[in-house]
């Protein structure tokens, strides 16, 4: 399969749009929620968190088969108990791994708050946010991964392509501007 076939471009542009959503959903909760004012909540300078886009990959890999699979009808009410607590899980291992990756790199992580909730660990990860991660992630699987994908596929080949191709060389070049600008200067 091609790197640039559109499999590729439609997960890489899903990708970027959960990255914006979560930098928006982020944004959303310092302001509105927390009253903390505005800071910019992602570890790149572009309006997106990446953490998000990769477990919106992540959901699209690990649970789309179940999601596809037929059951009983006395056993229907189970699958989106089991895709919570899978998206829960997943998501929080992600993030764990994502602040000992941001620590690794940059000596903090954006979300350190976390050891002011009752339940966490070591701020890095707490059941606060995990049980919305659950919730995000159902959301995620029955609403906005169908919908964004009936979008990306009323495309034309021609409009998908540029879409994809533009958003990727923004995206690197957020990436590598980053990268010497926080590692190098």
């Amino acid at each position: 399969m091609k790197l640039c076939s559109k499999t590729y471009q439609t997960y890489f542009l899903c990708f970027l749009l959960y990255a914006l959503l979560g930098w928006l959903y982020e944004v959303f909760l310092e302001v509105v929620v927390y009253r903390w004012g505005y800071s910019d909540r992602g570890v790149l300078f572009g309006p997106w968190c990446p953490v998000y886009g990769v477990g919106a990959m992540a959901f699209l890999l690990c649970f789309r088969p179940l999601l596809r699979r037929r059951e009983p009808s006395w056993l229907r009410w189970s699958k989106p108990v089991l895709l919570f607590l899978g998206c829960m899980v997943l998501a929080t291992a992600i993030e764990l791994a994502a602040s000992y990756l941001l620590e690794a790199l940059t000596g903090a992580w954006p979300w350190q708050t976390y050891a002011d909730y009752a339940v966490n660990f070591q701020g890095r990860v707490a059941l606060s946010p995990s049980l919305r991660f659950g919730l995000g992630g159902l959301l995620f699987l029955y609403i906005l991964q169908p919908l964004f994908e009936r979008l990306i596929n009323h495309l034309s080949n021609r409009v998908r392509t540029c879409c994809f191709r533009c958003a990727l060389a923004v995206f690197l070049a957020d990436c590598c501007a980053t990268a010497l600008v926080r590692f190098v200067f």
